[in-house]
């Protein structure tokens, strides 16, 4: 690599920007479903749940991924990095919370 700090900061930023997307995606309505496939997932009491769970795993190995790095790094850049990593773990709290919402709209079990 040329420039090995520069592209550092464009993974910062990379990651910076996809918590911003995927909060953002929770704005869209939780009365629909993207597509079928997703339906067959949350309409299943126990695959909607297995898809939150995983999410929340997704969301704890983010932040403490995060979290470490940035205590125990000492280089500014890697330290960036892991801000970055964080970023990205908050705004997947968005999206869990929009996954909880379609979850509680569309299982067969409360809705019958």
């Amino acid at each position: 690599m040329e420039n090995p700090d520069l592209s550092l900061q464009n993974l910062n930023s990379l990651l910076i920007f996809m918590g911003l997307a995927v909060s953002f995606s929770s704005l869209q309505d939780s009365a629909r479903v993207q597509n079928k496939f997703l339906k067959r997932i949350w309409r299943h009491p126990i695959k909607g749940k297995i898809l939150i769970a995983i999410i929340c795993i997704q969301i704890l190995f983010l932040l403490s991924f995060g979290l470490f790095g940035y205590y125990f790094k000492k280089d500014v850049a890697t330290k960036d990095i892991f801000i970055g990593v964080m970023v990205f773990g908050i705004g997947m709290f968005g999206y869990l919370k929009t996954a909880i919402e379609i979850f509680d709209h569309h299982r067969i079990d409360k809705n019958e």
